[in-house]
């Protein structure tokens, strides 16, 4: 088992910039892979960024390129998304996911693909 447990979100001014944390506790030596997730009212949950937790390569959804960074710190067991230039529309509950086990790239940007999931962090920017 892997407990996922995040924390920075709040409301922010369009413009400005969040960092959000997963702290990641158990079965920690486990993981492939760690990703965030968003979700808007009344929306789907959506991927945002990923990392392989081994080699640290990222990979994010288009509408947050050169804005988020998503990085992680192996020996604190924690993944971050700094999150830059923030606009109303990335306005949402941010979910951390850990993957446990190799899969396929391809599937890395689905939500089925993460074995465990932190309960969330809402993100609101005012216009």
């Amino acid at each position: 088992q892997v407990q996922l447990a995040e924390s920075g979100g709040g409301l922010v001014q369009a413009g400005g910039s969040l960092r959000l944390s997963c702290a990641a506790s158990g079965r920690t030596f486990s993981t492939y892979a760690m990703a965030w997730f968003r979700q808007a009212p009344g929306k789907e949950r959506l991927f945002v960024a990923f990392i392989w937790w081994s080699s640290g390569s990222t990979y994010y959804v288009d509408s947050v390129k050169g804005r988020f960074t998503i990085s992680r710190d192996n020996a604190k067991n924690t993944v971050y998304l700094q999150m830059n230039s923030l606009e109303p529309e990335d306005t949402a509950v941010y979910h951390c996911a850990a993957r446990v086990g190799a899969t396929g790239v391809s599937l890395m940007t689905s939500d089925g693909a993460y074995n465990y999931w932190g309960q969330g962090t809402q993100v609101t920017v005012s216009s």
